[in-house]
């Protein structure tokens, strides 16, 4: 590989700074517009999702120096959800950030571009080398956290080979962005109706009853933990396993999941399998997650299946669900120890009146198979990334012969 180097870490970055600790940012700190704190969500693909944040006043930033992110520094988790590692693009929304106490920020040197670095710890060798240092003692945690990082070691090729890499991942990055987007507003324009329809006019509402007097509820499932001939990381001829993580991340329509279960688990525990277009509920820790199955799968034990033989109730439970206060849930102050299954089906459903169904329908069905087909592209595209990825990182794609648009 002409001109590539092994280089650490520590002599690619200028600067680095670990987030504030955890006394330093109360709930009471927070405002309604300001400066937008990071958290998890926020760290998801390489680029920042300029999404749910939370705000502090720009004295409270100021007061937090060294947590200040700005346009063009990486930000990486180094507890909890290791391996989270996005850069802040030059065109973002805003022109400063503050990093969790679960993060630490660094900002890249003249010898090489942040999108590369993103790029290259997205890759399966450079997850690897972020977890070798993880502590599994509790929480989850990088040893000595940015130290450790300093000492990762990682190709280098020169600067315009680094441009022409990111260049093209940039360009299906940017694709699978535009399509989240589009899937955005599509959803939006459904929930608007609903709300318009269901919430803000009772003229279209017949009753009120229990979930169950409508839909067959149903409640996933985990084989024995310790006994590991019943998970694979394989999808090949075994059974997609959702999880609450899965359906944080899937959008309205979930069509994969992180893990599998093998034939023999699903016989051995007798699984239902959950038929396509059945809708997810998560009801345990996290509490109101919501996707549309895209495939027949199975899920966890902190997963509820709502089917019904109404086709036309699929697109409205789905936009019910959404809008749905589980505040009023349980009967406890803990709502994620309050929500059991029992509740789920007794939770009230607030049924159409025949017509309104029928009209809600129709005007919306044609949105969500635009989201799904959306989704599905972008599933191919990020599965192209993740081939490239490797051999992108590793030059044996030249990436000179590639042409970018």
């Amino acid at each position: 590989m002409g001109g590539w180097q092994k280089i650490k870490m520590d002599d690619l970055i200028d600067e680095i700074s670990m987030g504030p600790f955890g006394s330093d940012i109360k709930v009471s700190c927070f405002v309604e517009r300001g400066i937008p704190v990071l958290n998890g969500s926020n760290l998801f693909g390489t680029r920042l999702k300029e999404d749910s944040f939370r705000y502090v006043t720009p004295e409270k930033a100021d007061s937090l120096k060294k947590a200040n992110a700005y346009r063009g520094d990486v930000i990486v988790t180094h507890r909890g959800t290791l391996g989270q590692i996005v850069y802040i693009p030059q065109n973002s929304t805003q022109p400063r950030y503050v990093i969790s106490q679960s993060q630490f920020r660094f900002r890249c040197n003249d010898k090489v571009i942040p999108e590369y670095v993103v790029n290259y710890f997205h890759s399966h060798e450079g997850q690897n080398k972020i977890l070798a240092n993880a502590s599994q003692v509790g929480v989850p945690a990088l040893a000595r956290a940015s130290s450790s990082f300093r000492d990762i070691e990682i190709p280098v090729p020169p600067l315009p080979t680094q441009r022409k890499i990111a260049a093209v991942l940039g360009a299906l990055d940017d694709k699978i962005e535009n399509n989240r987007k589009i899937c955005a507003n599509l959803e939006a324009q459904a929930q608007a109706i609903f709300k318009s329809w269901f919430v803000d006019d009772a003229k279209h509402i017949r009753e009120t009853v229990q979930m169950q007097r409508v839909f067959d509820v149903t409640i996933g499932r985990t084989p024995p933990r310790k006994e590991s001939e019943w998970f694979s990381e394989n999808k090949d001829n075994n059974h997609v396993w959702v999880s609450i993580a899965d359906m944080g991340s899937c959008g309205a329509f979930i069509f994969d999941s992180s893990e599998y279960l093998t034939d023999e688990a699903i016989r051995s525990f007798n699984f239902k399998v959950v038929p396509q277009d059945t809708v997810l509920l998560s009801f345990k820790l996290t509490v109101g997650r919501v996707a549309i199955a895209a495939t027949d799968l199975v899920t966890n034990e902190a997963i509820a299946h709502l089917r019904s033989s109404d086709t036309r109730l699929k697109e409205y439970l789905y936009c019910y669900l959404k809008q749905f206060n589980y505040d009023n849930l349980g009967s406890t102050s803990s709502i994620a120890t309050a929500v059991n299954s029992t509740t789920i089906k007794e939770m009230p459903f607030v049924v159409p009146e025949d017509r309104a169904l029928n009209a809600f329908h129709q005007l919306v069905k044609p949105l969500f198979n635009q989201i799904r087909v959306l989704l599905f592209e972008s599933r191919a595209l990020a599965a192209t990334r993740d081939a490239l990825l490797p051999k992108l990182m590793s030059g044996e794609i030249d990436v000179e012969k590639v042409k970018v648009a």
